[in-house]
């Protein structure tokens, strides 16, 4: 297998496009090459750990309503473009991701890491909900199959705080300035949402390259 390294936030709208274009091309192919590894990235490191009021936020960050509803139009065309639903208009709270990443690095223990990525991507934008809400957190792990129970316990403690935290900005000072980003084989940099078509490309090219085992 060929190991594909994905740098992403749940409240980047680009990177559900884009991970929903090359899970989707995978899907169609039954000897797609690779084997998905999920890091964190966080668009904004700096919020508070309570996240805040959107509409405030992104106000500020885009200056401006008026802007913010351009950049909004911009993402809601790629989205349908792709088939993927958003609902800006559910959506109350930036959340901080630290702890959503948290998560997805012990699902990587369950084999689940996309499902889990996905899921708080699609929660966030699909159903507006808090995905910095511990109570959220565990209901995506639950989903996944995860022990709920254990999930709350680590959520409720500081374990690997540290190293997300780490991993993500040591993502910034590796030159990933923004999300999403891809891996391909350790070597090959790949940035921004990727159409279905590229992936079902890239895909059937390493596999036709990779000696049968």
């Amino acid at each position: 297998m060929t190991r594909l390294d994905i740098f992403s936030d749940p409240v980047c709208p680009w990177c559900l496009i884009g991970a929903t274009n090359l899970v989707r091309a995978l899907a169609d192919a039954p000897d797609q090459p690779f084997e998905l590894a999920w890091h964190p990235y966080q668009l904004d490191p700096d919020l508070p750990r309570a996240g805040m009021d959107r509409t405030d936020y992104l106000a500020k960050k885009f200056g401006g309503l008026g802007n913010v509803d351009r950049v909004h139009a911009s993402v809601e065309q790629a989205a349908r473009e792709a088939g993927v639903p958003l609902a800006f208009d559910r959506i109350t709270r930036a959340p901080n991701t630290l702890d959503a990443h948290r998560l997805i690095r012990w699902a990587a223990a369950e084999g689940v890491q996309t499902r889990v990525a996905m899921a708080l991507s699609a929660r966030y934008f699909g159903e507006g909900e808090d995905i910095s809400d511990p109570g959220v957190l565990v209901a995506v792990a639950a989903d996944a199959g995860l022990d709920p129970a254990a999930i709350a316990r680590l959520l409720a403690g500081d374990a690997d705080r540290a190293e997300v935290a780490r991993e993500a900005a040591e993502a910034r000072r590796a030159g990933i300035t923004g999300v999403p980003a891809f891996i391909v084989a350790g070597q090959y940099a790949v940035t921004g949402a990727q159409p279905r078509a590229f992936w079902t490309d890239v895909a059937r090219e390493i596999a036709a390259a990779t000696p049968p085992a």
